[in-house]
C-alpha cells in the first residue's frame, strides 16, 4: 500500500472497440463560426473577454455523418486544438490521493484494463519479447503472467510494488517509465503497438451509444477524472486539469494523429483532419478550461 494512498473504485478501460461535412457548433449550441480550443491561434483581447463570458467548463464540438454507415461522430474540438502533452517525468503528479510526483508513477498505479482479448494476447506477445534491461519486473511478469482479472471479469495488468508490473520505477537503468514503450521507441516502432488500447489512447477516449434506431453515436473527447469511476474524484491532481500540462508546441490533433486514426480510422480522420487544419488557423479558438482558468 502507497502511503500516498489510493483511490478507490477507478475504472480505467476504454470503450472503443466519411460523409457530409463537419457541422460546426459554437459553445452555446448555435451554428457558426466561433469557438475551438488551445492556446495557439487566440485572437486578440476582445475574443479573449467574450469568451471569459461562457460557461467555465465550455467545449466547443464538431459532428458529421460517417458515410459507410449510420453513425454520427462527435470530435471535443476544443481538447484536440489545446497543446496539452504528457508531462511524465516532468511534473505529473500522478494518480493517487496526494500528489507524488517522486514515484513516477504517472496513470500506471492501478493497472490496465483491457479493451478484449485481442488486446489482451497483444500485450502478452509484447512482454515475451522484452528484456530484462528494458523491464524492471520481468522475472515476476515471466512466473506469475503480466494480467489478472478484474471486477467483471475484465482483465488488467497485474500489480508490482503499488503499480503496474510493466511500470519501471526510479533507480531503475534507464530510468522509470513503462516497459512496454520503452521497448517500441528502442526498436524504431510505435509504442501504440505495444502497449495496452487504454494507456496508449491517454488522455483521449471514444464512447459509443447505440440508439433503438440502431444507430450509433460516437464520441471522441478527453478523457476527465469522472471516466475513471467513482475514485477517479480522489485523485488529488489529474493532467488535464493542470495549467502546466498545455504547455505543448503541438496541438493534440497533430501530436496524437496516430492514436486518432488508430481509435476512428483512416476515413473518418480524413473528414475530420481539413476542419481541424482550417479551424486551428481561422477565428477566435476558444481556449481549453484549464488554460482559461488559469488566465
Amino acid at each position: 500500500m502507497s502511503r500516498h494512498g489510493r483511490a478507490k473504485g477507478h475504472d480505467r478501460h476504454s470503450n472503443n472497440g466519411a460523409g457530409k461535412g463537419p457541422e460546426m457548433k459554437s459553445p452555446n449550441g448555435s451554428d457558426g463560426a466561433n469557438g475551438a480550443g488551445g492556446a495557439k491561434g487566440t485572437a486578440g483581447a476582445s475574443g479573449a473577454k467574450r469568451w471569459r463570458l461562457s460557461p467555465a467548463d465550455a467545449h466547443e464540438w464538431v459532428s458529421f455523418e460517417d458515410p459507410t454507415e449510420a453513425r454520427t461522430w462527435r470530435f471535443d474540438v476544443t481538447f484536440l486544438l489545446s497543446h496539452w502533452q504528457c508531462i511524465f517525468g516532468n511534473g505529473c503528479q500522478g494518480v493517487l490521493t496526494a500528489p507524488a510526483p517522486e514515484l513516477a508513477q504517472g496513470c500506471c498505479s492501478y493497472g490496465a484494463h483491457m479493451t478484449g482479448d485481442e488486446d489482451l494476447a497483444r500485450v502478452k506477445a509484447a512482454a515475451k519479447t522484452l528484456t530484462d534491461d528494458q523491464w524492471q519486473f520481468a522475472e515476476q511478469g515471466r512466473r506469475g503472467g503480466v494480467a489478472r482479472r478484474g471486477a467483471a471479469g475484465v482483465s488488467v495488468t497485474r500489480l508490482v510494488e503499488d503499480a503496474c508490473i510493466f511500470l519501471n520505477r526510479p533507480g531503475f537503468p534507464g530510468g522509470p517509465g513503462c516497459a512496454l514503450h520503452r521497448a517500441a521507441l528502442e526498436r524504431g516502432e510505435k509504442p501504440m503497438d505495444l502497449k495496452p488500447d487504454v494507456c496508449w489512447q491517454l488522455p483521449l477516449r471514444r464512447e459509443d451509444t447505440v440508439h433503438p434506431d440502431h444507430s450509433v453515436t460516437s464520441v471522441v473527447g478527453e478523457w476527465d477524472r469522472v471516466h475513471w469511476g467513482q475514485g477517479g474524484e480522489e485523485f488529488a491532481w489529474w493532467c488535464t486539469e493542470a495549467p502546466e500540462a498545455f504547455r505543448g508546441g503541438t496541438p493534440v490533433w497533430r501530436e496524437m494523429q496516430d492514436e486518432l486514426i488508430a481509435m476512428v480510422g483512416p476515413a473518418v480522420f480524413a473528414l475530420l483532419a481539413p476542419y481541424l487544419d482550417v479551424r486551428e488557423s481561422s477565428g477566435t479558438l476558444l481556449p481549453h478550461p484549464t488554460v482559461r482558468q488559469r488566465g
